[in-house]
């Protein structure tokens, strides 16, 4: 029985699947998958990848914090912000993390300093799960639902 998925950050709901069959979520505690009928767990999430597999297709999101509620049959994913790694653009990773690591080099006044460094660790971290899609090709085939050619 495959389990219902949802990706959700305060904007929108970035993703749903009805039939997933496994979830890696990235935990404050590291990695953990989530199989169907999954005992119930209500854990925070650290900065990571999130994968959605389906048969031999994968969606996979950067995700930065949050929370993410695990039952039986659903998981709902609370991010703080999430972005679909096949819509990661890569030259504005790229200028995003130089702006950060010019602004941390620099210096900056330190009520900005924290979020000088997160941008910094979002920005490397979307490139870090961008280049490890590319590396792999076309071997990773994205979830599509047929609602989504109508």
């Amino acid at each position: 029985m495959p389990m219902h998925v949802e990706v959700v950050t305060q904007e929108r709901k970035v993703f749903e699947e009805t039939q997933a069959d496994m979830i890696i979520v990235p935990g404050a505690e590291g990695e953990m998958g989530v199989l169907p009928h999954h005992a119930p767990v209500l854990t925070t999430m650290g900065f990571g990848e999130l994968v959605v597999r389906k048969g031999s297709a994968e969606e996979r999101f950067v995700i930065y914090g949050g929370v993410v509620d695990v039952r039986p049959d659903k998981v709902v994913v609370l991010a703080d912000l999430a972005e679909s790694s096949f819509e990661l653009d890569e030259e504005k990773i790229e200028a995003a993390r130089q702006r950060a690591s010019k602004m941390m080099q620099e210096g900056v006044p330190p009520e900005l300093n924290r979020e000088a460094a997160l941008s910094l660790r979002r920005a490397e971290l979307a490139l870090k799960v961008r280049n490890k899609l590319k590396s792999r090709g076309a071997s990773i085939l994205r979830i599509v639902d047929d609602r989504d050619s109508e």
